[in-house]
């Protein structure tokens, strides 16, 4: 028998995007005007966004709004090195992640006396 996810899905709509990256709908319709990389499915006329559109969306969440990189900067970057963007990405996701924990333990050590 085949076991499934019930939380996977093929398909997500632009809000439940858009609340991913803690942004709003319209910046999402923005950056499909802006990033070519980015083009979800439309079916009569709803975008329908993979797992590898959201992670385009997050990369260019990263570009924008993480690194303060502007449109034009963004967009030739991801264009020359999409792999490169996506690795220190995650590289910068995992370190943030890290140093959350760090400054958890040290609060925790604080209290401790």
């Amino acid at each position: 028998m085949l076991k499934t996810d019930k939380n996977l899905k093929l398909y997500y709509s632009i809000s439940e995007v858009a609340a991913m990256v803690e942004e709003n709908d319209s910046t999402l319709r923005f950056w499909e005007r802006e990033f070519s990389q980015l083009s979800p499915k439309k079916v009569r006329g709803i975008r329908q966004y993979t797992a590898e559109d959201i992670e385009t969306v997050r990369l260019i969440h990263s570009l924008v709004k993480g690194r303060g990189l502007k449109i034009a900067a963004a967009r030739e970057l991801l264009k020359k090195n999409k792999e490169g963007v996506q690795q220190a990405t995650e590289v910068i996701d995992r370190l943030r992640a890290i140093r959350a924990e760090l400054v958890q333990m040290k609060e925790n050590l604080g209290t401790i006396e």
